[in-house]
């Protein structure tokens, strides 16, 4: 049986002195870690005293990964996509959580009441819901907009380079919506070894005209370089660069694919006491409803919802830019993890097989 963690320390106060007086949380840098940061970070060292270093990663889960098969752990808190998470803690890469040390909601309810459905596993805890969606330069289509994701591989209607993410994960998600296929049936057909086909078909319609990212912060540099007229993306790397930067983007939900992202703490973190000190706090009710305050992403308690107002700019509403608003799950595909667990290295292989071939 795999050992949980718990807290020595009594965890009705973060004021406690913990063992260590800094710890090292990775995550995926720009407008994401700055929301972290002023969410999570400033606050948790005003209450205990211990510093918070930030360590920025294209995608956290590689490097500790590496970090755990070499035994020389240096990260002590880590945040992670879904699938990634349930994978890592199957190989034995990351520490059991006991779900105990989880603050209950501001209004009382018990933590894994308030948290949302499957949010919280042996080795993770949710922080936010995100979305990957597609963004087009309002200034290059004043007229007849795309608003589909079929627009965003229709290169006819509306010419100009795309970006999307190297890798198999939404991808073919998209396409297959793109190709007409129902949210609700997406995995069941990419099940079968027709469905991946007419996945990789319809990805194969744009490739020519594909520029691949690779990091969270590229694709608004994308668009604002015009490298590219749309590209996929982290809707709240979008929301930020439209409001806070004052860019000509548009944000087309049609198509999403949303899931949960979060903390798990490293097999071996070497700061222990202190990073279970931390993953409390920062999933607080309150502190999850501070965040959304910099990023338009959902956060994963019930009880933060209500505390979700305006945006640091004191006059965006976050609720509609949210992922998980009403409006905008009307064509949405919640990501499912139990599939990409099973076949994420298989896919991977042929998607990377796929790129390099005519």
């Amino acid at each position: 049986m795999k050992k949980l963690l718990v807290l020595s320390t009594a965890l009705s106060g973060f004021g406690l002195a913990a063992s260590a007086q800094e710890i090292a949380v990775m995550s995926w840098g720009g407008a994401y870690a700055t929301s972290q940061i002023e969410a999570y970070h400033k606050p948790f060292t005003a209450e205990t005293g211990i510093t918070v270093i930030n360590v920025d990663a294209d995608n956290p889960a590689a490097p500790i990964k590496a970090q755990v098969e070499a035994g020389n752990v240096t990260i002590d808190v880590v945040d992670v996509e879904y699938a990634d998470a349930v994978r890592m803690c199957d190989e034995g890469l990351l520490e059991v959580l006991d779900p105990a040390i989880l603050a209950p909601g501001i209004d009382g309810t018990p933590a894994m009441d308030d948290f949302l459905p499957g949010a919280v596993t042996d080795c993770f805890v949710a922080t936010i819901v995100f979305s990957t969606n597609f963004a087009y330069d309002g200034s290059k289509f004043p007229e007849n907009p795309p608003t589909t994701i079929a627009d965003f591989f229709d290169t006819a209607t509306y010419p100009g380079k795309r970006g999307m993410r190297k890798g198999a994960k939404v991808n073919l998600e998209m396409a297959l919506m793109a190709d007409g296929v129902p949210a609700d049936e997406v995995y069941a057909l990419l099940e079968t070894p027709e469905g991946v086909e007419r996945a990789f078909a319809k990805l194969g319609t744009i490739k020519g005209d594909m520029i691949w990212w690779e990091a969270g912060a590229q694709p608004p540099q994308l668009l604002a370089d015009g490298e590219v007229v749309m590209t996929t993306g982290y809707n709240g790397r979008f929301f930020s660069a439209a409001v806070t930067e004052g860019k000509p983007f548009v944000q087309v939900f049609d198509g999403q694919v949303y899931e949960y992202d979060g903390y798990a703490i490293p097999k071996g973190a070497p700061n222990m006491e202190a990073a279970l000190q931390f993953l409390t706090y920062a999933t607080t009710t309150q502190a999850l409803a501070d965040q959304a305050k910099w990023i338009a992403y959902g956060p994963a308690r019930v009880s933060s919802g209500p505390l979700v107002g305006l945006f640091m700019d004191g006059k965006t509403e976050m609720g509609p830019n949210m992922p998980t608003s009403a409006a905008n799950l009307a064509n949405a595909l919640p990501s499912s993890y139990e599939f990409w667990v099973d076949r994420d290295t298989e896919l991977n292989e042929r998607f990377n097989a796929w790129l390099t071939s005519n």
